[in-house]
C-alpha cells in the first residue's frame, strides 16, 4: 500500500508520534511509506508563523493560549470554527490539497489536526479515496481534532474514547491504542551498565526533570529543594539554564541540553518531573516512572493532567516544596513507591505503534 504519515511541526510531540509509526511501518517492504510535515506544503509566512506563533503563545502568553483553546472547544462555536478552518486551510495549504489529490494514497495516518481537516474535506468531496486514520496525541481530545471524513481515531485511553462517544462518535471508529512512542522506551536494559555509560551514581534516588524543548519553568528552584536526591535536568534549547546548572558543579546534578537519548535517561531514573505533554507522559508511562507535573500549558496539558489524575497517576498543582516532599517520601517508603510505578505501568501502552498499525487493512 501507498501510505502517508503526516504531522505538523508545532511542538515536538506530533512529529515524535509520527516518527514512531514511520520507523515501524517503513520496515515492511510491502508498503511505500512517505513521511511528511504538512507545513512544508504551506506558504513560507504561514509555515513560520504557525510554529513560531505557537511557541510564542505557550512561552510568553500561556493564559491567552488557554483562552483560545477553551473557546474553540465550545460546541456552539464549532460550526463557525469549522468554516474558518476550511477557509484558512484552503488559502494557506492549497499545495497540500493538491499533493493529496495527485498522490492518491491508500492510507493517510495523521498525528496533527491540520492534515485531518484537509484530508477529511477532500474525502468528503470525492477528490481522494484514501482511508484516513487520526492519531490523537493528547489524553483528552479537543474538538479541533474532529473532522468528518476520518475513518478511524486512535486514542490514548478509555477515558479518551468515552469523551469521543459523548461527542457523538460510534465506538467502532474509536480505538484505544495509546499514544505511539519509539520502541526503545520499552526495551529491556542493563541499568548498571547504562548508569556507568552516562556517569550516573548508583544507589542514589534519581529524578529526571524534563523542561520540554523550550526549557521553561522554575527548574533551578526545584533543583535547590532536592538535596540528597540525584537530579538529571534536560534543559532543551535553554542554553542559559544549562550553563547556570553546570557552573554550580554539584556532583548530584547533571545538566543536559537538547538530547536524543531520553529513553536512556528515563531508564536510569526513579521518578520524573515534567511538563505534561502527551508524548512526554506516554514515554514515561511506558518506562514506568512515577510522575510529578509542573508548568502545565493551559488547555491540552492541563487536560492531560486531569485525565491522568482520573487514573490515579501523577502529582500536580503543588508548590516546589511539596514536589520535594513527594520525592523524598518515595525515597523513604518503598511500598508506596512501587505502587506509584505500577499505576504508571498499567496506563502505559508499549505496544501502541503495533496496535495502531493493526488498524490498517
Amino acid at each position: 500500500m501507498k501510505i502517508l504519515i503526516t504531522y505538523a511541526t508545532a511542538g515536538a510531540g506530533h512529529k515524535k508520534a509520527a516518527e514512531a509509526i514511520y520507523h515501524q511501518l517503513s520496515r515492511d517492504s510491502r508498503h511505500q511509506v512517505v513521511f511528511q510535515d504538512v507545513l512544508e506544503y504551506t506558504n513560507r509566512f504561514y509555515k513560520s508563523s504557525y510554529s513560531k506563533g505557537y511557541t510564542f503563545l505557550i512561552t510568553r502568553l500561556p493564559w491567552l493560549w488557554g483562552i483560545f483553546f477553551g473557546l474553540l472547544d465550545q460546541p456552539w462555536l464549532f460550526p463557525v470554527m469549522t468554516l474558518a478552518r476550511r477557509i484558512n486551510n484552503t488559502l494557506n495549504a492549497g499545495a497540500f490539497h493538491q499533493y493529496l489529490i495527485e498522490q492518491q494514497f491508500d492510507y493517510i495516518i495523521s498525528t496533527h489536526f491540520l492534515p485531518n481537516e484537509v484530508a477529511g474535506y477532500l474525502k468528503r468531496s470525492g477528490k481522494i479515496c484514501s482511508k484516513i486514520l487520526s492519531v490523537v496525541t493528547d489524553y483528552d481530545v479537543h474538538r479541533i481534532w474532529l473532522s468528518k471524513g476520518i475513518d478511524d481515531y486512535a486514542v490514548a485511553s478509555g477515558w479518551t474514547r468515552e469523551k469521543m462517544r459523548i461527542l457523538g462518535f460510534e465506538e467502532k471508529v474509536v480505538h484505544v491504542t495509546g499514544i505511539p512512542t519509539d520502541e526503545k522506551f520499552a526495551e529491556h536494559r542493563d541499568i548498571q551498565a547504562l548508569k556507568e555509560k552516562l556517569g550516573i551514581r548508583d544507589g542514589v534516588f534519581t529524578v529526571l526533570i524534563a523542561t520540554g524543548s523550550f526549557g521553561i519553568g522554575p527548574i533551578e528552584k526545584i533543583v535547590r529543594h532536592l538535596e540528597g536526591i540525584q537530579v538529571l535536568v534536560v534543559c532543551g534549547h535553554n542554553q542559559g539554564l544549562h550553563n547556570r546548572l553546570a557552573r554550580k558543579q554539584n556532583p548530584l546534578v547533571k545538566a543536559f541540553g537538547f538530547v536524543n537519548n531520553m529513553d536512556e535517561l528515563m531508564a536510569v531514573s526513579d521518578a520524573m518531573i515534567t511538563k505534561p505533554g502527551g508524548l512526554s507522559i506516554s514515554e514515561a508511562l511506558v518506562t514506568g516512572l512515577p510522575l510529578i507535573f509542573f508548568n502545565a500549558i493551559p488547555g491540552q496539558e492541563e487536560n492531560n493532567v486531569k485525565v491522568l489524575a482520573a487514573h490515579g497517576v501523577g502529582v500536580s498543582h503543588c508548590p516546589v516544596e511539596q514536589m520535594a516532599a513527594v520525592l523524598k517520601h518515595f525515597q523513604d517508603a518503598p511500598e508506596e513507591y512501587r505502587e506509584a510505578r505500577l499505576k504508571s505501568q498499567r496506563l502505559g501502552r508499549p505496544n501502541a505503534v503495533k496496535d495502531i498499525l493493526a488498524l490498517i487493512q
